[in-house]
């Protein structure tokens, strides 16, 4: 999926629209910088669910109430995932930048709704559900310790390029069936998706290439892999279905657990309380890790859900066809819940009542959740290994965020450490 970024110029949402008067714009500086600051500022104004408009001047409604976002999840009839409801079709361009992450109806796991979409999940979560935790670990340590030790000698890196980003598409491809050579490809194709400019249209089209070439390789000579074992499952499914389930699974696992890695390294090594992860505190890691998901989590806002009805909603009348955003990093820190979660404060501990991964049929399958943990610990684990005395090397305050309301990451992470030796030189 490709990173959402404002439209300079679009058509106006037509009159008449829920978030037409008075919606706040979902773009900004405030999401770059402190987007708690604008989800306080939108209860205030608005309640659990506000009206928005997404660039191009469309109109949605984003739930930031917890409960409120838990019903939506909860309730696929009345909110379902099917994107072919949305009453704004016919005023959408062909280039509206936030369409690959929109998406339209298409025979994939991600953008399918109902019994399809169960369809899919019957297929994808058992392959997913193959892979051996064990042998995920080994393939991260192995990876994370070839992208440490090309830099490793050179005492400065920047963690976002050189390794929060390409070892999950690494350990993904590996996964999934493609040789290790493959791999750096792969993760090209996802770097120019995720930039969202104007190599992203034909990375998208080298992206099903690629799986195209893996779906052939497997069906000649099946293996221990994702790919190998959807092919494997006894319901029928096109190879344009297993494109896109690929590309879907690779996709979705990418970026946001590099944000996960790069969220919570920023965090240990700003946060005092989290000092000590920088010796050897492995504990630090998982409560890092947990916070992240908690105050600081890679998805944002997601897209979405629209309403099969007119309903009521958080005190807001929800008209058929509208599109609803789920806004899970303002659910995570709704007040109205956090006092019977962790306290007024961060979460803290291994409370797992978060909706990082969000809620309800939808929600990022269970394997999925977990391969992407073992990625994101593994990584940090041996990246805390390998460069103990590992600092920022600049002022915390000179970070800069992604510029997107919807993901939450950190554009460069430059750090500082004692050069090392590499694997190669200490066997």
């Amino acid at each position: 999926m490709t990173r959402p970024s404002p439209a300079e110029s679009a058509p106006a949402a037509p009159a008449g629209c829920p978030a037409h008067a008075g919606a706040v714009p979902l773009w900004g500086p405030g999401f770059q910088a402190e987007p708690q600051t604008v989800y306080r500022s939108m209860r205030r104004d608005h309640g659990p669910v506000v009206p928005v408009e997404l660039p191009g001047g469309f109109p949605a409604w984003l739930v930031i109430g917890y409960r409120e976002l838990h019903r939506v999840t909860s309730d696929g009839e009345l909110f379902p995932r099917d994107v072919g409801l949305w009453n704004q079709w016919p005023n959408v361009p062909d280039d509206w930048p936030l369409l690959p992450m929109v998406g339209r109806p298409m025979p994939s796991i991600y953008f399918s709704a109902g019994e399809e979409h169960r369809r899919h999940v019957r297929m994808v979560a058992p392959a997913l559900e193959g892979a051996d935790p064990f042998r995920i670990r080994g393939h991260c340590e192995q990876l994370a310790d070839r992208l440490i030790d090309d830099v490793c000698a050179r005492g400065t890196a920047d963690l976002v390029a050189e390794f929060c980003e390409p070892l999950p598409v690494l350990v993904l491809a590996r996964l999934i069936g493609f040789p290790d050579e493959e791999g750096a490809a792969i993760a090209r194709v996802l770097k120019d998706l995720a930039d969202g400019g104007p190599e992203a249209q034909s990375a998208h089209l080298r992206f099903g290439e690629h799986m195209a070439r893996l779906l052939a390789a497997k069906r000649a000579e099946p293996g221990d892999d994702v790919a190998s074992r959807m092919l494997d499952f006894p319901e029928e499914f096109t190879d344009e279905e297993y494109t896109l389930d690929l590309m879907a699974i690779t996709a979705a696992g990418h970026l946001t657990t590099a944000d996960w890695i790069s969220n919570s390294v920023r965090l240990m090594l700003t946060e005092d309380e989290f000092a000590h992860s920088m010796s050897g505190g492995r504990r630090s890691i998982g409560e890092a890790m947990n916070e992240v998901l908690w105050e600081d989590t890679p998805t944002q806002i997601l897209a979405g859900r629209w309403a099969a009805r007119d309903t009521q909603l958080g005190g807001q009348r929800v008209r058929a066809g509208d599109m609803l955003l789920l806004g899970l990093g303002a659910a995570n820190t709704d007040p109205l819940i956090r006092q019977g979660v962790s306290g007024p404060g961060p979460a803290q501990g291994g409370n797992g009542a978060h909706l990082a991964f969000s809620h309800g049929e939808y929600r990022c399958p269970f394997p999925a959740q977990e391969i992407a943990e073992i990625i994101a610990r593994t990584g940090i684990e041996v990246l805390l290994d390998r460069l103990p005395d590992l600092r920022l090397g600049v002022p915390a305050e000179d970070l800069v965020r992604r510029p997107s309301a919807f993901l939450r990451g950190t554009t460069v992470l430059p750090v500082r450490f004692t050069p090392v030796r590499t694997t190669g030189d200490l066997s």
